[in-house]
């Protein structure tokens, strides 16, 4: 694939397991937006089964409306988006959403919230029971199950809402800047969160931030968007590695992203 300014490479292999097995998504040669204001065009990019891109740019810059179209909540103006070569045409139980504001239902336990899909897929209430359970103490919320989330810090409430979102068991995950409320601290704990209960889903990841750091922490690739364009889409050196900060190829490849952001 090649964008405005470079070509793309292919991500390497990933140390994550595929089961079950990841979507493969992608947008082709695609404009994106609403009729009246199109917030990008040309959108060029292939994201490969088990694979988690970030996504970064400047405020207003599309992210979170190429994070809806490949949701199935907004259609592409032009071009195509695709799940496995086939038209996205709607919202789908196998590609999870999960938003900065964690939308948990107020009156319902996070156990509760975390069985909704679980119920959706129509399993019977002492299966939902376990795995909701189970998730929840995966995200290290065994001691607060039974807590509503106005009872809980707002970091744990992104930790039900991740759990609600994977017990589902979606084939594609699509993050709209989830970390992005939290203290610089709770953030970190919850990027660390993230990886290890990804670990062996298999599942697609595209996150959006608008910090530079976590892309790189957590990306395989990332996107950089500009100027009503995908600009780039770079390979990161050792995603999900703590001590690569000051790696020489991810610190000039961050100076690299901050200069196409203008910072």
């Amino acid at each position: 694939m090649s964008t405005s300014s470079e070509t793309e490479t292919r991500p390497k292999t990933r140390a994550r397991t595929s089961s079950p097995r990841g979507a493969r998504l992608a947008l082709r040669d695609a404009t994106l937006g609403r009729p009246d204001s199109p917030a990008l065009t040309g959108v060029d990019v292939d994201v490969s089964p088990g694979e988690v891109l970030t996504v970064v740019g400047p405020s207003g810059c599309g992210k979170s409306t190429l994070l809806r179209t490949l949701a199935g909540l907004l259609p592409p103006l032009a071009g195509a988006a695709e799940q496995d070569g086939h038209p996205i045409d709607g919202p789908g139980a196998d590609r999870a959403l999960v938003f900065q504001e964690d939308a948990l239902l107020p009156w319902r336990t996070l156990r509760a919230n975390v069985e909704l899909p679980l119920a959706i897929r129509g399993l019977a209430r002492t299966e939902r029971r376990q795995q909701a359970t189970s998730w929840l103490e995966r995200v290290g919320l065994a001691a607060q199950i039974r807590q509503l989330p106005h009872r809980v810090s707002g970091g744990q409430r992104q930790r039900a809402q991740l759990a609600r979102a994977l017990a589902g068991r979606p084939r594609a995950v699509l993050m709209d800047e989830p970390f992005g409320a939290l203290d610089a601290q709770t953030r970190a704990g919850m990027q660390d969160v993230l990886v290890e209960v990804l670990h062996g889903t298999g599942a697609t990841v595209v996150f959006v931030t608008h910090d530079v750091d976590e892309a790189l922490f957590l990306g395989d690739r990332v996107a950089l968007l500009g100027s009503g364009r995908l600009t780039a889409v770079r390979d990161v050196p050792s995603p999900r590695d703590r001590t690569a900060h000051d790696d020489p190829a991810r610190v000039a490849l961050r100076r690299d992203v901050l200069s196409s952001l203008g910072t």
